[in-house]
């Protein structure tokens, strides 16, 4: 029986066969499409460790260590980002950045602009990096630091580090629209 059933599934399924055919310049000028890349990301910084203690016993005010619970007084837990301001003297800082960031839609493509921009696209006329923003962004125990620094790492001999700013965020940030990227100067 289980012999006849099968002999009566296999003929009834068509089998189809193509064989793979190149294309020529003029017939793949036909074939439109759309390229990019679509994210989704969760990312979680520095959710239990690699703090700074301001006030520990190293010569230029920061020692490393190695507990970030909440008993912990001054805790620098999150990562550290920190960028040369371009004269050499200065640093831009993002620190104890950490907690949880999540979003759903980034999209990444290039964009020919070639009209729009108060008639500035035509004269432009050329590619750009398009970054579609996602619908929202949600934030778990998030925060960061915006400071400026006389170094990059604060285990620098003679470290100095003002924070302007700390800023804590929880919930969801709605978004709207791209951000495009142009290009300058001759690749």
């Amino acid at each position: 029986m289980m012999k006849k059933i099968l002999l009566t599934l296999s003929a009834s399924v068509a089998f189809h066969v193509a064989a793979l055919e190149p294309l020529s310049s003029a017939e793949m000028d036909n074939v439109t499409g759309q390229g990019g890349v679509y994210l989704t990301g969760d990312l979680v910084i520095n959710e239990s460790g690699g703090p700074l203690n301001a006030d520990g016993p190293s010569g230029n005010g920061y020692n490393w260590q190695a507990v970030c619970s909440s008993g912990t007084l001054d805790r620098r837990c999150g990562a550290r980002l920190a960028i040369n301001t371009g004269n050499g003297r200065g640093w831009f800082v993002l620190d104890n950045i950490r907690g949880r960031f999540s979003f759903e839609g980034l999209t990444l493509r290039t964009r020919t602009i070639n009209s729009g921009f108060g008639n500035d696209g035509a004269s432009f006329n050329g590619d750009v990096f398009e970054i579609g923003l996602p619908n929202q962004l949600d934030y778990d125990n998030a925060s960061f630091t915006i400071a400026n620094s006389n170094s990059a790492r604060p285990t620098d001999s003679g470290f100095q580090q003002t924070d302007v700013v700390t800023i804590e965020v929880n919930g969801t940030a709605n978004l709207q629209g791209n951000l495009l990227i142009f290009p300058t100067g001759t690749p």
